[in-house]
């Protein structure tokens, strides 16, 4: 349960959508500032309001949701920003990514869901405690895992939380081969479908592992631990005796 008064803001254009998460926000304790457009939330935020978290709409009239990212990030804004979205389709996921969002939900997820992965971003924002699984470098493993923070080499890796968990997930099996199937269910959930076909999940996880190797090697060009497994998935190299 999140502490009382964490302050979330809402932008949405669907009267109905806003009206019925901003309850279920405030029946799991969150204090919800609602916003219908985007260029009045932007210029609410860029006057010194603090939020611990940002829930948006990508598609609104006027000023969209990326606009609004970039925007929001231009202006020196640095609460995690979700969007919540009815777009399901990998190329707007990894645009957001790209700007700066830390999360990227289907408006179709359970409240559950929702709750549980703006919960995650705020404590990913905050600081957490080191986790039971934290993964300790040292000389033979310079990966450092903290609970939702992640080092290589000392250096924090500006991943975000769905990276977070694609690299926990694959440095825990060390070693072993992974498969796309297994990635994806880490961030999305088991079972979820992605794409007309069902299989639009493998496009998503080669992005993300893309986006995590850059990451890694923007902070050292020699990084080689995230190997491919042609048409089944990826591993995290073994560290050496």
């Amino acid at each position: 349960m999140p502490d009382p008064l964490r302050q979330i803001a809402l932008i949405d254009d669907d009267p109905l959508f806003r009206e019925t998460l901003s309850w279920n926000l405030e029946d799991a304790g969150f204090a919800v500032d609602l916003f219908e457009q985007a260029e009045s939330a932007l210029d609410h935020l860029t006057k010194g309001y603090a939020f611990d978290a940002i829930l948006l709409d990508w598609q609104m009239p006027g000023m969209d949701g990326l606009e609004f990212l970039k925007s929001y990030r231009k202006a020196g804004g640095r609460s995690p920003v979700l969007f919540l979205t009815g777009l399901q389709q990998p190329i707007f996921e990894e645009r957001a990514l790209a700007e700066g969002a830390v999360d990227f939900i289907e408006k179709t997820r359970s409240i559950g869901v929702i709750l549980h992965r703006l919960q995650n971003a705020i404590a990913a924002v905050r600081g957490l405690p080191p986790g039971e699984n934290a993964i300790d470098g040292d000389n033979n493993n310079p990966l450092q895992i903290d609970g939702a923070r992640v080092a290589w080499q000392g250096k924090r890796v500006d991943l975000t939380l769905s990276e977070v968990k694609v690299v926990q997930l694959l440095a825990s099996r060390a070693g072993q081969d992974v498969t796309y199937r297994d990635i994806y269910d880490v961030v999305k959930g088991a079972g979820f479908v992605a794409g007309a076909e069902g299989e639009g999940y493998r496009t998503n996880v080669r992005a993300m592992v893309k986006r995590i190797r850059q990451k890694f090697r923007a902070l050292d060009d020699g990084f080689a631990e995230l190997e491919n497994y042609p048409g089944f998935g990826y591993r995290w190299r073994d560290a050496p005796e």
